[in-house]
């Protein structure tokens, strides 16, 4: 007996667990592996955070509008778990976006002239929400995986 498996949306799903792939890279490891590396002093560090944490949220922002526009454009229009699991993840990087990225921007510039800055959790909101991010896109792939027709 042959069967056929076909995705619902693969474009949303192929999107989705890229976008944790590279969260999972920069964000849980790249972030701090950096600091390890010989020769590397904070301010450097730092400089090479913005950089790519830049970069990670321009491309996060590629694949919510490849993920928005795919789920907008499918024959499903009605409200499921699945677009509110995607829904979080997209609040969290408003946030990150809008919020917390500028906010550790300020942080590292201060860092890297030498000036006094002062202790904040800033940066632990951040890796909390991007561990939300993680599971709430996880659960988003699922969803859709789980939505496969045999």
């Amino acid at each position: 007996m042959n069967t056929v498996k076909t995705i619902n949306q693969p474009i949303a799903l192929i999107s989705t667990y890229i976008w944790i792939g590279f969260v999972c890279a920069i964000s849980f490891m790249e972030a701090w592996l950096k600091f390890r590396a010989p020769d590397i002093t904070l301010p450097l560090g730092l400089g090479i955070g913005r950089i790519v944490f830049d970069a990670l949220n321009k491309m996060e922002w590629i694949f919510s509008i490849i993920i928005i526009l795919n789920l907008f454009f499918s024959n499903e229009k009605k409200i499921t778990w699945n677009n509110v699991y995607f829904s979080i993840a997209f609040f969290i990087l408003l946030i990150q976006t809008f919020w917390l990225l500028p906010a550790l921007d300020a942080r590292a510039e201060l860092h890297i002239q030498n000036k006094i800055v002062l202790p904040s959790n800033i940066h632990f909101y951040y890796i909390i929400l991007e561990m939300i991010k993680v599971i709430s896109l996880s659960i988003f792939g699922i969803l859709f995986i789980k939505k496969t027709k045999i």
